[in-house]
């Protein structure tokens, strides 16, 4: 690969600036996700500058989500970030084979568990009451996506402990249970994965993931029939919250 000149002096963009942009292209150009850029000493030793302005430029595009630092092995390129609508119709299958993309659900685990705190209080159930406890793994293009913990009512779809095996939940729920849902309320923050969901999603601890809490409702009688906590890669998901 060429390197364009650098410009320095008055009225030039900042190297590190300059650099980050070269290397922007670069990837755009000739790598692939998953493909390791060289090394911040090469880097450094091809454009003439010490690590630390190398550092910075690199800094941009780990920020703009474009590679991704993995400590002791270097600087990875990532697949873009998927564009993931949230919205009152949201369904995971539905939504993200809308943009034209593969995807594949698995079971972790499925029990029945006894609601209590915060899964009481969103599903509006008595502390004790029977829940069914579902965590699925969401895959795109065979990558991991989002690992999603459910909580239903055991009354509202039993048939979901013993019948449902993957696939789009809502669909299941509609054709099984004639419940359609919306959703109502959803919450989002960063975090810190747990050791499952790191292992689940093949990130490191020390990546944040995208955090969603939400109810979803039954459209004919607005209960709350399913909440739901979803975690993101952060890395490979953009979420778009839409009215």
């Amino acid at each position: 690969m060429s390197v364009r000149h650098i410009q320095r002096g008055d009225g030039s963009l900042p190297v590190y600036r300059q650099i980050s942009q070269m290397l922007r292209q670069e990837i755009q150009n000739f790598y692939e996700a998953g493909d390791v850029l060289p090394t911040e000493a090469d880097l450094a030793q091809r454009f003439n500058v010490n690590r630390h302005t190398l550092r910075r430029a690199v800094d941009e595009l780990v920020a703009e989500g474009l590679v991704v630092r993995r400590h002791g092995k270097g600087v990875y390129v990532l697949a873009p970030a998927i564009d993931y609508a949230i919205n009152p119709q949201t369904r995971f299958t539905e939504t993200l084979e809308a943009l034209g993309v593969t995807t594949h659900s698995r079971v972790i685990r499925k029990q029945v568990v006894l609601a209590s705190g915060g899964v009481a209080a969103r599903l509006k159930l008595a502390e004790g009451c029977e829940v069914i406890f579902l965590e699925t793994l969401r895959e795109v293009e065979g990558r991991p996506f989002c690992v999603i913990s459910h909580f239903l009512p055991l009354t509202a779809c039993p048939q979901v402990l013993e019948s449902y095996h993957g696939g789009s939940l809502h669909a299941f729920l509609q054709q099984h249970c004639a419940t359609k849902l919306q959703r109502s309320e959803s919450l989002i923050s960063a975090v810190l994965p747990e050791s499952d969901d790191a292992s689940l999603l093949n990130v490191p601890r020390h990546m944040p993931v995208l955090r969603v809490k939400s109810v979803n409702v039954a459209i004919d009688s607005q209960k709350p029939v399913e909440y739901v906590v979803t975690r993101f890669r952060g890395d490979a998901t953009q979420l778009s919250v839409k009215p």
